[in-house]
């Protein structure tokens, strides 16, 4: 959490808030604030996007000072872009506060700096939602086995066994570095490394479960927390 973001909490009249990020921070708001739940639970309930944009806009335009809570930063996969566009069409003055990704601060937290001296000259990071040969995935997944940068995938736990194929597939030794971390942030957080060819099952047998950050490259084999 950033100190704008705390700060706009404490000047809230309506909150409404996913079911990840630092939901301990609600307790900042003014007593009486209006604290809606409209988080999403992968293959489970689930607030509609076009019910939370209503409730933005119809909260708004009822003169209150509302704040939209996401883990993670809004615009990367957080359909900050979405929500900002309902209200621009409605009228609604939008000020974003940009937050930290997960793709960036879960790794680092875990001791896997996402670019390296020596080791990465950059990095990319991709939802995996859908996987690799879906009629709907946009992501080249070849293309990134070629890429020599460091590969973060969000949402992913559940296609890792094709995304895993996928990249070795492409080219990328099954030997290259992996590590997935679970609940990042979290006083339940657990990171697992691996080869690519073995992350998806070692990552099963320990019940490894969303949320959870995917990083593909040498720096997966980095643990700067552990001194290594």
């Amino acid at each position: 959490m950033t100190v704008a973001g705390l700060k706009a909490l404490q000047e809230a009249d309506v909150v409404l808030h996913d079911r990840l990020g630092p939901l301990e921070l609600l307790a900042e708001c003014p007593p009486g604030a209006e604290i809606i739940n409209v988080g999403k639970i992968p293959r489970g309930e689930f607030t509609p996007q076009e019910e939370i944009n209503h409730l933005l806009v119809d909260r708004a335009r009822r003169g209150k000072h509302v704040v939209r809570l996401k883990g993670g930063d809004n615009y990367v996969f957080g359909r900050g872009g979405e929500e900002w566009l309902a209200c621009a069409e409605a009228g609604i003055p939008v000020r974003v506060i940009p937050g930290v990704t997960s793709a960036v601060s879960v790794p680092a937290l875990a001791g896997i700096p996402v670019t390296h001296r020596s080791l990465s000259q950059g990095f990319t990071v991709v939802s995996g939602h859908v996987p690799p040969g879906d009629p709907r995935s946009d992501v080249d997944w070849g293309a990134l086995a070629r890429s020599g940068l460091t590969i973060v995938v969000l949402m992913g736990v559940h296609n890792l066994p094709l995304i895993a194929s996928a990249l070795v597939d492409g080219g990328l030794p099954g030997s290259t570095a992996a590590a997935i971390v679970a609940d990042g942030t979290t006083s339940h957080q657990r990171t697992l490394r691996a080869p690519l060819a073995r992350i998806a099952d070692e990552a099963a047998a320990a019940g490894m479960a969303p949320p959870a950050i995917i990083v593909v490259g040498a720096v997966a084999g980095l643990a700067l927390d552990d001194g290594a």
